[in-house]
């Protein structure tokens, strides 16, 4: 395996998931692994593995000792250590706030009442092409100030950007690698012309926000604003995408649940964060050793690429009593469904409520949510994303 290639181990897939089923439910895998090999060496992805909720926290808990920096030249907030992550952070924190994003919800339950509309009275939907990807990507859209007209082209850059490899060969790796720049590139000069369109003429957006952003006189430069738009882009599209698509296979594989979510709305929000437990749209976070560290009496060496299991971590009975059922009204839920410490997801709050807003259109609209009889579901093709290709569902329709 080349030296290239172990710096991004979170691309090659492990090979206990190395069948369509385990990647369809890899948690099975994952249980095992916690606990047989908690801390582990892989060999072949020369990389470590950990799986055990603790240790996973531990090693995003600490920036210094596990770095998220893989390159000097990408400065995007997922792959950069303090100090220069906070000082970014807050800035692009103050166009992205709580508050200011909550004040998106009746917006949001347009578009999805909107996407929903046409399919109503067919009572099927392809989930995925239909509701779960284009509501992200036009709220992201709207949100940056850029056209909703463009979001197929979102949606294929999304998907390049969280794709991995379709094996563990070196051809296949070097084929990734290829399509992961050429994607980056594209996107680079696509927010570029739009970066400069803005700062032509600032409108009410958030490209237009973080042009004028100021902390202690420091503003952000084109790039650094281009690469958040990215990060925006694939992260939060992507993410969000399978947390709704998850959610509804939650649903219709425990049909149970649509009917005591109806009778107890109050519990949709956890719910959502359930969903996040268990089943994450990011299984897997990729940190660098800093420095020679000891873990569950393993000896990881400065330099090595450390591969956090959140999917595994969140299914650790040490930390959530019946992990293995999914429980709509769990409390307390401190899951990694978005990380954990310096770069939980920025997006969580826009991701949740678009969540939320979802589940509760689809129980007012719709009753036995179901898959399609006989439906061949594809996972995503990615080592660290957990997800379908696509989820068709069929239901009899509610107050249409």
């Amino acid at each position: 395996m080349s030296q290239t290639k172990t710096k991004y181990a979170n691309y090659i897939p492990m090979r206990e998931l190395n069948t369509t089923e385990n990647q369809l439910y890899p948690f099975h895998a994952y249980s095992e692994l916690l606990e047989q090999t908690p801390v582990r060496y892989d060999e072949h992805r020369k990389c470590w593995d950990v799986f055990r909720y603790e240790d996973v926290q531990y090693v995003l808990k600490h920036p210094k000792v596990f770095s998220s920096q893989r390159n000097r030249s990408n400065q995007s907030l997922l792959y950069m250590d303090p100090p220069k992550h906070k000082q970014l952070r807050d800035l692009v924190n103050q166009a992205f706030t709580p508050k200011k994003i909550e004040q998106l919800a009746p917006h949001i339950q347009n578009i999805a009442d909107d996407l929903l509309a046409p399919h109503l009275a067919n009572g099927t939907i392809p989930l995925v092409h239909e509701l779960a990807t284009p509501l992200p990507v036009i709220v992201i859209a709207e949100l940056l100030g850029v056209p909703t007209t463009d979001r197929d082209a979102f949606k294929h850059w999304s998907d390049l950007l969280v794709k991995g490899a379709r094996d563990d060969s070196e051809e296949a790796f070097q084929e990734l690698m290829e399509e992961k720049t050429r994607a980056h590139e594209e996107l680079e000069q696509y927010f570029g012309e739009i970066v400069n369109q803005r700062r032509e003429q600032l409108k009410d957006d958030l490209i237009s926000l973080l042009i004028q952003a100021d902390i202690e006189g420091q503003q952000l430069s084109d790039m650094e604003i281009i690469r958040f738009c990215i990060l925006l882009l694939a992260a939060g599209n992507e993410t969000t995408t399978n947390l709704i698509t998850n959610a509804v296979r939650i649903l219709s594989e425990q049909p149970e649940l649509q009917q005591q979510l109806r009778e107890h709305p109050e519990w949709i929000p956890t719910t959502v964060e359930e969903t996040l437990r268990y089943y994450p749209p990011i299984v897997a976070i990729g940190r660098v050793a800093h420095e020679d560290v000891e873990l569950q009496g393993q000896h990881i060496q400065a330099g090595q690429q450390v591969i956090s299991w959140v999917g595994a971590a969140n299914r650790d009975e040490r930390k959530f009593p019946q992990a293995e059922t999914f429980i709509p009204n769990r409390k307390p839920n401190q899951h990694m469904g978005f990380g954990f410490g310096i770069h939980f997801c920025l997006g969580a709050p826009l991701a949740r409520l678009e969540g939320r807003v979802v589940l509760q259109t689809l129980l007012r609209h719709m009753e036995q949510i179901q898959l399609v009889e006989d439906a061949q579901l594809k996972p995503i093709q990615s080592a660290f994303v957990f997800g379908v290709q696509e989820y068709p569902i069929t239901f009899k329709p509610l107050n249409p």
